[in-house]
């Protein structure tokens, strides 16, 4: 019987979409829909050519896996097809699924429940232990063979060690499957620093890791610090030994040949077991340094699963339980612009509401002006929307294809749209900010920090008690700070007459600290600790640096074009100046003992790196020394540094460090070179 009409046009809409959606989000790494969308999408074409099965080609996208493997590889040869999962979005369909396998096992079936991370599907070779090949799903049959990208993930094993009482000696052949992930604080690390560098964001963790295994350039690909667990054996050739029988037995091999596999992993012997997992981990699964989307539930035992076998594209022993979906597309109504605390302007998105993971999302963080433009996202577009446990939901980008020509391009503001100051916008910088440091959006975060251990040090004047200065007006500035008296103080909630006396007398000592903790304390961008000190030395006083021009600022060691700059712009505002002199009149000092530019002291000349957790000295405080020695702190590793301070857990910096051939000191170290 021939289908309707109707339903063989949507058939064909329906592979259209859905093979236009494989292509960008497999190929490209730009999805152009949403993962609901898509499994919405292969559902009512599911349904259809199960209602017309003459309506069902040899190419659907309901007999596919994947996508085709790219040109710009090799091709890579799977051992076995590697097959894509049914998935299930109810208790109910999960209860179907456990009804199909009971009734083939004729009595209980034990179940393998797995975390479904949200990365890339990849298959590794090993010959006699050492890894040879490693390629990605493609198709199913054949994928891209990306043996040198692959070879860059620090946790796939090169070679695999021996283990007798599995496999005598290593395996002669070895395929294990897994999924190459990007954990979330990498994730964020790769996005801030494409912004910063004006440069597209990923949209998730997964299109950054898929993009970054399909890398041309293998150091692009070590770059994204990406990781890897193993969840099957695919073929397995070995001399002696015992071939596992169940996945769970299967899973034990691969961890004790070396791979790493997900510590939350769970033997279910009953549906409800399978169930209580999946719903757990849907609760959890922002506990996680890695992005999840569900649960995979497989047939323990592998006699079983040969039963079941495969109908198209999916084995019957295998579902993927999919999470509710956390991100959706909707329309873009307007760009609003707010001032953050550090005086950063933010572009925010207003939404037309939509859910996403059971909240209505209204808004959502555009990031800054640079990603706006660099992803051509307008006004009036529609547009995928993410949003991941806490976080503050994001526009990911824009579906082109929707647009009716109606959109139009966004521009930021040139003045602050909270006080009317002028913006700081450096070449290269992502992000614009304010110029006033009295600007109304900044005040909490500027009076937190003057106050702070490594500013103005007033003991006492915490976070908390900043909120409330702030909050109910009593502070507006930091010069405000000055004129605080105890009847006021006093009327702070949780604030008595005691507390109030200990934090004026900490506010009357903090006038003597210093130019040093003054410059650090103003809150002047790129001024920290060690800049201050520099700059306090080297002029002497505060009108000396107010009256520099950017030139004379730079004959300053370790003062570049970007940090005069920023402090010639912050002097040039007429608000703070009016700061200063209010600062002044408090009685503040404003002067530190001047230096002669000639490089003098115990470490004169030469060059620091710091990194790690010391045992008794902040970073902050080392760099103090070591500048009040003569010496000079950079942030990077060069072989122009001279030595490399490291604590506990230094990190990138070591390693470079060690790379070069740099000197290494602990803090003892230090303080033998201070003090000779």
């Amino acid at each position: 019987m021939k289908a309707p009409r109707g339903a063989q046009a949507r058939a064909e809409e329906l592979r259209a979409r859905l093979e236009e959606a494989s292509h960008r989000y497999y190929v490209l790494d730009d999805p152009a829909i949403t993962d609901a969308e898509f499994d919405a999408l292969l559902r009512e074409l599911v349904e259809l050519e199960t209602a017309h099965p003459e309506l069902r080609t040899p190419d659907s996208p309901t007999q596919r896996i994947g996508a085709a493997p790219s040109e710009r590889f090799a091709p890579y040869q799977h051992a076995t097809p590697m097959l894509s999962l049914a998935n299930a979005f109810s208790s109910d369909e999960l209860r179907a699924f456990d009804e199909r396998a009971r009734k083939a096992a004729g009595g209980a079936v034990a179940y393998v429940c797995e975390l479904k991370i949200d990365g890339l599907a990849i298959a590794l070779d090993y010959k006699n232990g050492s890894l040879e090949r490693g390629g990605t799903r493609g198709d199913g049959s054949t994928g891209e063979d990306v043996t040198p990208n692959l070879r860059t993930v620090r946790t796939i094993p090169l070679k695999l060690p021996c283990h007798p009482e599995l496999v005598e000696g290593s395996p002669e052949f070895l395929e294990v499957r897994g999924e190459v992930f990007l954990g979330k604080r990498d994730f964020e690390r790769l996005n801030a620093d494409r912004e910063r560098k004006g440069l597209p964001v990923f949209a998730n963790p997964r299109n950054a890791a898929s993009g970054g295994v399909r890398q041309l350039d293998p150091k692009m690909t070590a770059e994204r610090r990406l990781s890897f667990f193993a969840y099957q054996i695919a073929a397995l050739r070995a001399q002696g030994g015992t071939a596992p029988r169940t996945q769970s037995e299967s899973l034990e091999l691969i961890k004790a040949l070396g791979f790493p596999v997900n510590p939350n992993v769970r033997t279910a012997s009953s549906i409800d077991e399978v169930i209580a997992f999946c719903a757990q981990w849907e609760e959890r699964r922002d506990e996680l340094d890695y992005e999840i989307d569900g649960v995979v539930v497989k047939v323990d035992e592998f006699a079983l699963q040969e039963r079941l076998g495969v109908v198209a594209r999916d084995p019957r022993w295998a579902i993927a339980f999919k999470f509710k979906p956390r991100e959706a597309s909707t329309k873009l109504l307007d760009i609003v612009v707010t001032v953050g605390r550090t005086g950063t302007l933010n572009p925010n998105a207003v939404l037309e509401p939509v859910k996403i993971g059971g909240v209505t999302v209204k808004s959502a963080t555009l990031h800054n002006a640079d990603y706006i433009a660099s992803n051509d996202i307008r006004i009036g577009d529609t547009v995928l929307v993410t949003r991941a446990g806490d976080v503050i939901p994001r526009v990911v980008g824009p579906i082109v294809s929707k647009r009716s020509g109606h959109e139009y391009k966004f521009e930021m503001p040139d003045r602050c749209p909270i006080c009317g100051s002028a913006i700081d916008h450096p070449p290269g910088e992502a992000m614009s900010r304010c110029t006033n440091a009295s600007c109304p959006a900044q005040v909490y975060e500027r009076v937190r920090h003057f106050a702070s251990r490594g500013a103005m040090d007033i003991e006492g004047l915490g976070e908390v008690l900043a909120e409330q200065l702030t909050s109910t007006g009593l502070v507006s500035g930091i010069a405000d700070l000055y004129a605080l008296d105890l009847k006021t103080l006093s009327n702070v909630p949780r604030m008595g007459t005691k507390s109030a006396s200990n934090v004026l007398a900490a506010i009357e000592s903090s006038k003597s600290r210093g130019l040093t903790r003054l410059l650090n304390g103003l809150g002047i961008r790129f001024v920290g600790e060690q800049t201050a000190a520099i700059l306090a030395g080297d002029f002497g006083s505060i009108d000396a640096i107010e009256k520099a021009g950017e030139e004379e600022l730079q004959r300053s060691d370790g003062i570049g074009p970007e940090v005069a700059a920023s402090v010639r712009l912050f002097f040039d505002q007429p608000v703070n100046l009016k700061t200063v002199q209010r600062l002044r009149e408090a009685g503040v000092v404003m002067t530190a003992p001047k230096r002669s530019r000639a490089a003098t002291g115990a470490l004169a000349g030469k060059t620091f790196v710091l990194t790690g957790t010391l045992p008794n000295l902040t970073r902050d405080k080392a760099g103090e020394m070591i500048v009040a020695a003569g010496g000079k702190v950079t942030g990077s590793v060069s072989k122009k540094t001279d030595y490399v301070v490291a604590g506990d857990d230094p990190g990138s910096k070591f390693t470079k460090a060690q790379q070069l051939g740099i000197p290494i000191l602990d803090e003892d170290a230090l303080r033998k070179l201070l003090s000779p």
